[in-house]
């Protein structure tokens, strides 16, 4: 039995040969594709499988943790083995998630919260703008502002730990319904927004939870299928695996989350799907080996819920607390224990599990509360989570919480204001011809779609709704609305200061099938603003990259009869636009899901009380049918692990894909108008450092791996002006393109490696610093493993997009 334990432990699975069926994306012809994955023979010596990684690594508190450590070590000396398994086993409560008190030692347990645009199970709290639109803002003030501001409305309302923010999935596929809640399919850029996003919240005293980690790229089959006439552990299908080759995962997927390690981020939170084999959560080398080692990440890993499949497996293979408590799917049968729970003791009772792990797992758990000093005057639990967690309802409860202080807590403070303008400076204007914007008093406004007015289906939608703005999508990471502010109502009030008639028309039904010249009252608009939304969500892949509700068919109706039509367009993400060339389309904005204020943000963006910066945070191509790496929707075998996605597509994802293959786009990665024009010069580099090698020296381990890694070795500038007539700001971004003959094959052709957000007033320049870290001019050698910069010419590009690259200059980093 011995020897066979550390196979066990791996979650090591054997990977049948499968074809599998990825979906039809396009709901309409253009779009329409029949994709089979090919069969993968080759690959299962490479890739498919995750070696093992014993044991897991102790926490040291190494990177300014060390007095937290030692006071998580002094509080786990004084628990007893039960009390053990409560620290690391959720149970049914007032919170998504719950760690029981323990009175005696004057602990008050934790409460763990959705999500990573608000606290959803709450009132009087805010609905901060998704992950895309903070991602559009390409801002890291913002993105730092917007965390914090989170952090503190978490707190108020009692929640010890938000789960937040959101760089799995990352984006390699446009159809991933969870897209919106993380940032970009970009890692740099990604990896910025965690790392503000994690430092926000911990500035504001809440623990940060990096998700998903790691493969979490889909949402069809991230779950087992279980035997309805069998029993809660009967399994027909596992969940899909993510099949992930070494680079890859390095490269693209790890990338940010090691920005989140970087900013000592408290929790991680293991994904769903399997990875390479095995369950992301009983994951060995990702939790044990590349986590816990390579970046050392110090705080704890919990599951995603009911994402634990195993106790002793699990335990040895890194997971750190199980979620929500019981077994089944989403842990939604607590009566019937836990994986972890009273497992917990008979693991160690039984000598299977040293206790000394579990010690580690406490410690790793305790170790960001005291950190963060939420043992002293943390505010409880508001009782009204309570009430409104359907997640687990009071019938549901387990144990005893008792809940103290006040009730429905207003915890918004001003953040409003700062949601609105997050949500302007996260809309992008893709269109803009003949000035059709800002507007000027036109004297008749008509407003067209079922986007523009208010919810007919109340502020806390789960699911898709025909009537009414879209500001979030749909499942875990929603958020329940206080208020709303939509674009109809916002735009009355700011029309009113200069006398406009508006008119509107919100059923799309309608629209679509009338002339829409008999709505003109009394006289043909001046402009015709068109509303159109997409929805996504938790547990549903897209089925489509058009708009809904036939947002499409709106457009052309209204853009048939209005020659001054303008677009907007309340989205998850990308929608392929194929009304981009209509003539009397003027105009469009991409305005994302930008939170409660969502009227208020595209008013100031719509009359230029705000001149527009946001620049896409991915590629919008020509056709539904271009994007490469569509989700695995479909298997034609029935084995029991046959649910298999192949990451073949390695490196190129969004504009690295279409970039290295020259395929045409409708807007590419980084892309924005604005109402004035801006211009670089001046591009030049210098080096930090001297007798730059290949090889980072080899130097102990700190959050986020060798700290040689993020150490500055080039220096960037280039000089901005604002050529235009009007202030406002921009986003210089700057590309890097590796030595072709050194660096391996698959490279993209140039990858992002800096941006800034730069606000200027007419005629004004300013200089524009990038710092390139050893890791950004590095790619993974998956031999040597470790991060290697390549001999040869880098190719530095800068200018304001991916395609937009102006100014250019070599450099030569490591001699050949």
């Amino acid at each position: 039995m011995a020897a066979v334990l550390p196979l066990l432990l791996s979650g090591l699975l054997f990977l049948p040969t499968v074809q599998a069926q990825a979906f039809n994306p396009g709901d309409r012809t253009e779009e329409a594709f029949s994709y089979v994955q090919p069969l993968n023979t080759t690959i299962l010596g490479q890739y498919g499988h995750s070696p093992p990684v014993f044991p897991s690594p102790n926490a040291t508190g190494t990177g300014g943790w060390e007095d937290a450590v030692t006071k998580a070590k002094a509080f786990v000396a004084q628990l007893t083995l039960v009390e053990k398994a409560d620290m690391v086993t959720g149970q049914p409560g007032p919170c998504v998630g719950n760690i029981v008190a323990i009175p005696r030692l004057g602990f008050s347990g934790l409460c763990l919260h959705d999500g990573p645009l608000a606290i959803r199970v709450a009132d009087y709290a805010s609905v901060f703008s998704a992950g895309v639109s903070a991602a559009a803002t390409w801002d890291r003030a913002i993105m730092h502002e917007r965390g914090y501001a989170m952090g503190q409305e978490f707190k108020a309302k009692g929640a010890h730990i938000a789960l937040s923010p959101v760089a799995g999935p990352l984006g390699r596929s446009a159809y991933s319904g969870r897209n919106w809640e993380g940032f970009s399919p970009d890692p740099y850029l990604t990896g910025v927004a965690m790392e503000e996003t994690i430092t926000g919240h911990q500035d504001a005293g809440v623990q940060a939870t990096a998700k998903h980690y790691i493969g979490n790229e889909q949402e069809t089959q991230r779950n087992p299928i279980f035997n309805p006439n069998g029993t809660l552990t009967d399994v027909l299908f596992e969940s899909l695996s993510s099949n992930i080759d070494d680079r890859t995962l390095h490269e693209l997927y790890l990338w940010p989350f090691a920005n989140a390690v970087h900013a000592k981020c408290a929790s991680f939170m293991c994904a769903y799907q399997r990875l390479n084999g095995s369950y992301a959560c009983e994951n060995s080398k990702a939790q044990n080996g590349i986590l816990k080692g390579e970046l050392g990440f110090q705080g704890y890993i919990m599951s995603d819920w009911g994402g634990t499949h195993s106790g002793v497996a699990s335990v040895e293979s890194g997971l750190d607390m199980d979620m929500p408590g019981g077994i089944g799917i989403y842990g939604l049968f607590p009566q019937a224990g836990s994986f972890f729970g009273g497992n917990i003791t008979s693991m160690v009772s039984n000598g299977t599990v040293e206790e000394s792990r579990i010690d580690d797992m406490i410690v790793r758990i305790m170790t960001p509360y005291y950190w963060l000093g939420q043992d002293k005057d943390f505010p409880t639990v508001d009782p009204s989570s309570a009430d409104l967690n359907t997640f687990s309802p009071r019938s549901t409860w387990l144990r005893n919480f008792t809940l103290t202080g006040p009730k429905s807590r207003d915890v918004r403070g001003n953040h409003g204001e700062l949601i609105r303008r997050h949500g302007a400076a996260g809309t992008v204007l893709l269109k803009n011809e003949n000035s059709a914007l800002p507007l000027k008093a036109p004297k008749v406004i008509a407003i067209f779609g079922n986007d523009a007015g208010e919810d007919t289906q109340g502020l806390y939608n789960q699911v898709n709704f025909e009537y009414g703005t879209l500001t979030a999508g749909g499942g875990s990471g929603t958020g329940r609305l206080s208020y709303l502010v939509t674009p109809l109502e916002a735009i009355k009030q700011r029309a009113s200061q200069d006398n406009t008639l508006v008119q509107q028309w919100l059923n799309n039904t309608l629209i679509i099938n009338s002339n829409v010249t008999d709505f003109w009252i009394p006289e043909t608009p001046d402009v015709c603003l068109v509303f159109l939304k997409t929805w996504a969500e938790e547990a549903a892949d897209r089925e489509h990259l058009s708009v809904d509700w036939d947002g499409n068919d709106v457009v052309e109706s209204v853009a048939k009869y209005c020659n001054n039509t303008i677009v907007v367009t309340h989205s998850s993400g990308i929608n392929t636009l194929p009304f981009v060339d209509h003539p009397n389309v003027t105009a469009i904005l991409a305005a994302h899901y930008p939170g409660q204020e969502s009227g208020h943000a595209i008013v100031d963006i719509l009359y230029g009380a705000v001149n527009p910066s946001g620049k896409l945070p991915y590629t919008i191509a020509l056709n539904g049918t271009d994007y490469n790496a569509p989700p695995t929707t479909a298997i034609q075998t029935n084995g029991t692990n046959d649910w298999q996605s192949w990451f073949d597509e390695k490196l190129e994802i969004d504009y690295r894909y279409f970039d290295a293959h020259n395929i045409s786009v409708r807007y590419e990665f980084g892309f924005g108008l604005s109402y004035t024009t801006f211009s670089l010069a001046n591009l030049e580099a210098s080096s930090v450092q001297t007798n730059i090698t290949s090889a980072p020296t080899d130097r102990p381990i700190q959050p986020g791996g060798n700290p040689a890694l993020w150490e500055c070795i080039y220096n960037v500038t280039v000089s901005l002006t604002n050529s235009g007539d009007i202030a406002g700001a921009t986003v210089p971004q700057l590309y890097v393109g590796f030595p072709v003959d050194t660096t391996p094959a698959g490279t993209p052709p140039k990858q992002l490696r800096g941006f800034e957000k730069v606000y200027l007033v007419k005629g004004e320049t300013k200089t524009v610093n990038f710092e390139l870290m050893r890791r950004d001019l590095s790619y993974w050698d998956v031999v040597g493993q470790q991060w290697m910069i390549p001999a040869g010419e880098f190719t530095l590009r800068a200018g304001f997009s991916s395609r937009d690259l102006n100014a250019e200059i070599i450099i030569t980093v490591v001699d050949a």
